[in-house]
């Protein structure tokens, strides 16, 4: 991942920057159209511009397949996801798909707030994500993620996965199996 490495994936990409935001690219030969996307730092009302015309400048030069990784990015405004939500509606078109990494706990709560959790991929490691592209939508894909109510309490609570869980409100341990069944266990 080499910063100067932009302009030799699209020409020009690096000629306007923004320093509350970097983004640095990285071809995923292992995707097809793909690219993976490092954004450090955060998106607000005052830089979803220079965002969006990014990577609108990412998806004209033919990548439809993209990861953003969110490991480094530290806040993100209502206005930041509905930057997300263009990109989405720009690419389903294409055949294309977003798919987020490594999302920090405070941005993930910014998305679950506004309620757009459950229409983005999130995924926890590049090789998932790179597995998601790879096999389309496979059945545990179009079971997760899943909004559920705590059996105990009728919390909502998200699952992106099959497994154990332990309810944030009432601290019951509840199973999810591939199916999305839920129970306590």
């Amino acid at each position: 991942m080499v910063a100067n490495g932009n302009n030799n994936i699209i020409p020009g990409f690096d000629d306007e920057r923004d320093d509350s935001l970097k983004i640095v690219l990285e071809k995923a030969d292992s995707i097809q159209d793909g690219i993976f996307i490092y954004l450090n730092g955060y998106i607000d009302t005052y830089n979803s511009n220079f965002f969006q015309k990014k990577i609108t400048s990412i998806v004209e030069a033919g990548f439809v397949n993209l990861v953003f990784n969110c490991s480094a990015l530290n806040y993100v405004s209502s206005t930041g996801i509905g930057s997300f939500t263009a990109f989405l509606k720009m690419l389903k078109p294409k055949g294309g798909d977003i798919v987020l990494l490594e999302i920090q706990p405070k941005v993930y709560e910014v998305f679950q707030l506004l309620g757009f959790s459950q229409f983005f991929n999130i995924r926890a490691s590049s090789e998932e994500a790179i597995n998601y592209f790879r096999s389309g939508a496979s059945a545990a894909d179009a079971v997760f993620p899943k909004v559920f109510s705590c059996p105990v309490c009728q919390k909502h609570l998200r699952a992106t996965r099959a497994g154990r869980f332990r309810c944030s409100e009432c601290k019951s341990i509840i199973a999810i199996d591939e199916k999305g069944v839920v129970s306590l266990g």
